[in-house]
């Protein structure tokens, strides 16, 4: 069998299949944006499929990053077996081909492109309305800047989409030396508490994932605990 060449996409098995489709394609996104812009996750549920997805890079260097680091990575449980796809993503090849659009989707396009035209004509501004105080709906606010607070071995995160769970941080903060425990606050989507071993261990974290996004509307804002 030939071997498979590098491309922009990489193929993941082994993954748990008892975790919902919508939290496992988070909980890859949040994963594996941390080695460059995501364009598609792709996870299957279907019995022949279970247990595997496909993540989409822009790059084919981000895709490499990736596979090389995160080879055997510990995902709800499981260790996931990642290669590159075999195949050209729909993502890839519509970047770079204007004309094309998937099979299945070709059809519905060309019948709603009148429709779309006309309702582009009659609501021009309806999409893309900015709020009238001036902030785009889910917008970060502004990280506070380490300098200025006193140093915690304990973070506080903000901005979080209602839905992260504990495991789905765990998986991001674990990259970094000293992780010791991931607190969801009962009652209180969107926050979070952090802690490591000491403040050392703790400001790197805090430095490398400062404004990361876990969705495209939700970048995390990371301050130190106040000590009590």
């Amino acid at each position: 069998m030939a071997d498979i060449l590098p491309n922009e996409t990489i193929y993941i098995k082994n993954l748990n299949s008892k975790v919902k489709k919508q939290e496992m394609k988070r909980a890859l996104h949040a994963l594996f944006s941390a080695y460059g812009r995501i364009l598609d996750v792709v996870v299957c549920k279907t019995p022949k499929l279970r247990g595997q997805a496909w993540v989409v890079f822009n790059e084919i260097p981000a895709a490499t990053s990736a596979l090389r680091h995160m080879k055997e990575f510990q995902l709800f449980d499981r260790p996931m077996v990642i290669q590159y796809a075999k195949s050209k993503s729909d993502a890839i090849i519509s970047l770079t081909d204007d004309s094309y659009a998937p099979k299945e989707k070709r059809r519905k396009t060309e019948d709603k492109g009148v429709d779309k035209k006309r309702k582009d004509q009659e609501q021009p501004q309806a999409n893309g309305a900015t709020p009238a105080h001036g902030h785009v709906y889910g917008a970060a606010p502004p990280p506070v800047k380490p300098g200025t607070q006193e140093p915690n071995s304990i973070l506080f995160i903000q901005n979080l989409p209602d839905e992260t769970s504990g495991p789905m941080l765990e998986m991001l903060f674990t990259r970094y030396p000293g992780l010791k425990d991931v607190r969801m606050v009962d009652g209180r989507p969107g926050i979070a508490f952090v802690e490591y071993s000491d403040e050392g261990q703790a400001t790197v974290a805090l430095e490398a994932l400062q404004s990361f996004k876990i969705t495209a509307n939700h970048a995390m804002v990371i301050s130190y605990a106040k000590k009590g």
